[in-house]
């Protein structure tokens, strides 16, 4: 073989090689298969019909687990905080009532809404905003979808009810994608990191942090109604809840502020004044309490928030809270 025609045939191979390359790069682009890396790229967490999906799934489940009062039905939908209330009380309810949920009353959600933020990395999230035929009729559902990975599941590890008046209007972009808050953020009054420990050294101090409202001021006002009572002293301890499926999330609102949901954990002991006993709580109660109750009950609650944290300066408001008992200690 001559120089020439070596060299003719190496060339042609190379043509051959660069084309078999551009097919199979053609190929894996058509199929999808293409590796995006979530952990740098600023994404969409999700589409909107994968969100809307996502609520389908997370009410059927739902459903289910209510009806039978069994958490196993659910457990694959839910996380964090929700998981937490939620599992109790579908305990309490199965060891009340075997048999299921006589009272059961199917959840619908409808005109449902989704912000979903574009972001870097893991955990993804979204919020949904939709109408509840359960509760109060003005009142919109905000639930907090999140999953750590693309294989995961879309599991919601946040849920409140806020007055329809209340749900603020969130920054979008011009593709109609949502801004998710770094926790960290000192554009805030106070950065979603601190707004747990914030608001557990609230409910012991007070302070000017948060607004005055139902679930500060007036907060503080019923329990201090409550440790008035002869008989009976109540003590409380506030915890932030800050960690893993618990940490908070944050969206940009139209006006610079952000809402972020947080969790934070309580204990309240109920202990009798001598001779006489603290009043026996109700069968839900006694289902989730371990010992015996004699002279005191202490009760361990989670509950979750949705404060609306205002750009640069001023009060933090808690547009909703929901809480539930976890466990409870009788001694």
């Amino acid at each position: 073989m001559t120089r020439e025609r070596s060299r003719r045939t190496l060339r042609r191979r190379d043509r051959n090689a660069l084309i078999a390359v551009s097919l199979t790069v053609m190929s894996l682009t058509a199929s999808g298969c293409v590796v995006v890396h979530g952990e740098r790229e600023m994404l969409p967490a999700t589409t909107r019909a994968e969100a809307a999906k996502a609520l389908t799934q997370f009410t059927d489940a739902y459903n289910k687990a209510d009806k039978a009062y069994d958490r196993s039905l659910d457990e694959d939908h839910v996380t964090g905080a929700l998981a937490d209330i939620d599992g109790a009380r579908l305990k309490a309810g199965q060891a009340n009532s075997p048999s299921g949920n006589a009272h059961h009353v199917q959840l619908t959600l409808t005109d449902a809404h989704f912000a979903i933020p574009k972001k870097a990395g893991w955990p993804r999230w979204f919020v949904a905003d939709a109408k509840g035929n359960l509760g109060s009729s003005n009142a919109r559902w905000l639930l907090v979808f999140t999953r750590d990975d693309l294989g995961d599941p879309w599991q919601v590890a946040y849920l409140t009810l806020v007055a329809a008046a209340d749900v603020p209007q969130f920054k979008k972009d011009e593709d109609g994608w949502a801004e998710a808050v770094p926790a960290d953020s000192t554009q805030l009054a106070v950065p979603p990191a601190y707004l747990s420990k914030g608001y557990a050294a609230y409910l012991k101090n007070a302070g000017t942090t948060f607004a005055d409202g139902r679930y500060t001021s007036g907060l503080r006002t019923d329990r201090k109604k409550q440790t008035s009572k002869p008989g009976l002293v109540r003590q409380y301890i506030d915890e932030p809840l800050t960690h893993g499926d618990y940490a908070p999330l944050a969206l940009r609102t139209a006006d610079g502020g952000a809402l972020v949901f947080f969790t934070t954990h309580h204990y309240e002991k109920q202990t009798a004044a001598a001779g006489t006993s603290v009043p026996t709580p109700n069968k839900d109660v006694q289902a989730l309490t371990k010992g015996e109750i004699k002279q005191s009950l202490t009760l361990e609650i989670i509950s979750n928030e949705a404060a609306l944290d205002p750009a640069g300066s001023g009060p933090v408001s808690i547009l909703g809270r929901v809480q539930g008992l976890t466990a409870a200690q009788g001694e």
